[in-house]
């Protein structure tokens, strides 16, 4: 079932890349990346998660990064703070309401160098049902190898950080000492190991 559901990901996120595009595009190894958030805690902590489901496209140029592409699809349902009675909670229509909104997604709309040969990836974000622009920013991607079994890879990391409550996430529970359960800035993180499309 979950090979069934990442390869209808997979499916929507190829036929995304423009057809101008000129660079081969990479599909995102799942296995070994990581889709990651974290968010404050009782205003002393901060609690930390992921997605174990997703599937994407990015379509590196790397002569004109412009000409660059990123098109991700993740599994609502698949969200993971290693506590299943929260993770239900968080599946719940008080915040991503899965049954209603099964996927998160990203598509880029500018690709920008910044310093140190990192990159600013300007995308729509899509949470809930709601789309809003967000900027990633991006570390340099690695140069490309070959892995034991002849696929060619390249990775990068990337950061951004969102306010929930853009998204319509905003259940919260007040504290009797003052503030708010959980923060309403959310940090995403993202670790991401690429494999050639041509070569799978």
């Amino acid at each position: 079932m979950r090979k069934n559901i990442t390869r209808a990901m997979l499916t929507v996120a190829i036929m995304a890349v423009p057809a101008w595009a000129t660079a081969t595009p990479w599909t995102i190894d799942s296995d070994h990346s990581n889709v990651g958030f974290s968010v404050s805690h009782l205003m002393v902590s901060h609690v930390r998660g992921n997605f174990n489901k997703y599937a994407g496209v990015v379509d590196i140029n790397d002569k004109e990064i412009a000409k660059s592409t990123v098109n991700v699809t993740i599994d609502a349902a698949s969200i993971n703070t290693n506590v299943e009675k929260r993770d239900e909670h968080l599946r719940s229509a008080d915040f991503f309401d899965v049954t209603k909104y099964p996927t998160l997604t990203f598509v880029s709309k500018k690709w920008t160098k910044a310093g140190k040969g990192g990159l600013k990836v300007t995308g729509d974000l899509t949470i809930h049902g709601i789309t809003k622009t967000v900027v990633l920013n991006v570390a340099p991607f690695s140069k490309e190898i070959k892995d034991p079994w002849g696929n060619t890879r390249r990775g990068t990391s990337a950061t951004a950080t969102i306010n929930r409550k853009d998204y319509g996430l905003v259940w919260n529970q007040a504290l009797e000492a003052g503030g708010v359960a959980v923060g309403e800035e959310v940090t995403i993180s993202l670790d991401v190991e690429l494999v050639k499309s041509q070569q799978q």
